[in-house]
């Protein structure tokens, strides 16, 4: 089990530049992408910028305004606005403070990742199939289609309503 910290006493002024008031704490970076809560105190400002990747704030308390291009919204706990690749961003308080998470995403989409969420299987082989575990050499020979055929049970209307749900 891993556990990592964040909130008051874990964050760092460590924001893109021309911000002002904001404080983070990384969670979570690798290739895929990040996770990092943001501290806004009162009258913060995270100026215009722009990143290659997409990513998602997430607010979780309090409430600010956030820019995406050329508008503008104001925002609240239990909303979140997406901030798309290579478009100009920003986001400040005003007389609130507020928090939030931006969970961004390596490059403009999922292109690069598609299949690993849906959990696509491997192929299994002959070895594989035979042995369980991985056959050294015999990973060209995939396995044949199976036959088979489910063991008779009880059908799930078979109760009566004396006796209660179906197991």
């Amino acid at each position: 089990m891993e556990i990592r910290r964040f909130g008051v006493g874990h964050r760092r002024p460590d924001v893109p530049g021309g911000t002002t008031g904001v404080a983070s704490q990384v969670i979570h970076a690798d290739a895929r992408g990040r996770v990092a809560e943001l501290a806004f105190a009162r009258r913060a400002t995270m100026d215009r910028h722009s990143s290659p990747n997409s990513a998602w704030l997430v607010i979780v308390e309090g409430g600010g305004w956030v820019q995406v291009g050329d508008e503008r919204a104001r925002v609240a706990a239990g909303e979140a606005v997406l901030w798309p690749a290579d478009v100009e961003h920003a986001a400040w308080t005003e007389l609130s403070e507020m928090r939030a998470f931006v969970v961004e995403f390596a490059g403009v989409d999922d292109a690069a990742a598609r299949g690993i969420l849906e959990g696509r299987a491997l192929e299994l082989t002959a070895g594989e199939a035979a042995t369980g575990k991985d056959a050294p050499g015999d990973g060209a020979t995939p396995v044949a289609k199976g036959e088979g055929s489910l063991a008779p049970g009880v059908a799930a209307n078979a109760k009566t309503a004396a006796e209660g749900e179906p197991l």
